[in-house]
């Protein structure tokens, strides 16, 4: 009788240890809207996405409205990702900041901005290609593709030499199939305060009343119905520090949502010399899921002169470990 317990102890622990090693998954998982949080471009993503209180280079209000009220002249970025599994993720955006003076300020050397302000716009674009369409019996019908946007514009205005508020419209629109489509109206709120000229600390709110509504009746006719998938609402802090002796940009952020998740993101930027920056980050880092893995990125970015303009070339490698390959960010930034 003895032994038959044991052998039941042991058949029992044998069968629960797989349950046990199930990766648990966060709802942030299954949330709508994930492919706007993967990152902006080359230099977000190659720094972890700790980007919503960097003031310095190329600006991406996409992580802080406030932002771009510290773009130098005017900004255009056109960037590509290559990912596997048949998907595209494309960012576009253009930055450009407004120095107001007083009337009776007429002198250009001296001059300061009586007040500053910025706006910015851009549209992340991301899809599945090459899905099969099949029917019933499993014969092949033909291929089908999905594609979802976000299209946002950011206007920011500094306040003072500290204080610098912004707010972003987002339009979201999502092709799922055929007639199947959702758009959504959202907005995010940021703040950047400037404690010393190498440090600041930021707060976002993101993705404020973003929802999905979908409608199935055009394919499904009676029984068809309606659904809201609600956007996850974040609250960002970020801090940000500018090791001058090094030329070192570091960054670091701490994100919640109203699904759960805790997490924080680093990332730093080195100058080696003029026109060349070297990149690293680690996002994704789960306080309350151990469990989830982390996403390690790195990259670089290389820029010169030509007459007016600067042009530069961004590159970003990024982990993802549920992937038949890894990220691959590519960009081309035009300063003029």
């Amino acid at each position: 009788m003895k032994n038959t317990k044991i052998f039941l102890l042991i058949i029992i622990l044998f069968l629960s240890a797989p349950i046990d090693a199930q990766r648990i998954m966060n709802n942030l998982s299954s949330a709508p809207g994930a492919f706007s949080r993967i990152g902006f471009g080359a230099r977000g993503i190659g720094m972890g996405n700790a980007l919503s209180t960097v003031k310095s280079g190329n600006i991406s209000s996409i992580y802080n409205p406030a932002l771009s009220v510290f773009q130098d002249n005017n900004a255009f970025s056109a960037q590509y990702t290559f990912l596997g599994l048949d998907r595209s993720l494309n960012f576009v955006s253009f930055t450009r900041r407004f120095d107001f003076y007083s009337k009776n300020d007429t002198v250009p050397e001296t001059r300061i901005p009586r007040s500053t302000a910025g706006v910015s716009l851009g549209l992340i674009n991301a899809g599945v290609g090459n899905i099969d369409q099949r029917d019933n019996q499993g014969f092949k019908k033909g291929t089908l593709s999905t594609s979802e946007n976000l299209f946002f514009l950011s206007l920011a205005n500094k306040f003072s030499e500290k204080i610098s508020v912004g707010v972003t419209a987002r339009f979201y629109y999502y092709k799922l199939y055929e007639d199947v489509t959702s758009t959504s109206f959202g907005f995010d709120i940021g703040a950047i305060y400037t404690v010393t000229p190498e440090l600041a600390v930021s707060l976002v709110l993101s993705d404020v009343n973003s929802q999905y509504k979908w409608n199935t009746a055009p394919i499904y006719n009676t029984e068809g119905g309606e659904t809201i998938d609600k956007f996850p609402l974040f609250k960002k802090l970020g801090v940000s520090y500018y090791y001058k002796p090094y030329r070192l940009q570091l960054a670091a952020e701490f994100a919640s949502d109203n699904y759960g998740t805790n997490l924080l993101r680093f990332g730093a930027e080195y100058n080696i010399y003029e026109g060349l920056f070297l990149r690293g980050g680690i996002d994704n880092l789960f306080l309350n899921k151990s469990d989830e893995p982390v996403k390690p990125s790195v990259g670089f970015s290389y820029s010169r002169e030509l007459g007016n303009y600067r042009i530069g070339f961004d590159y970003a490698f990024q982990v993802e470990q549920y992937s038949s390959s890894d990220r691959h960010i590519i960009g081309l930034n035009f300063i003029f």
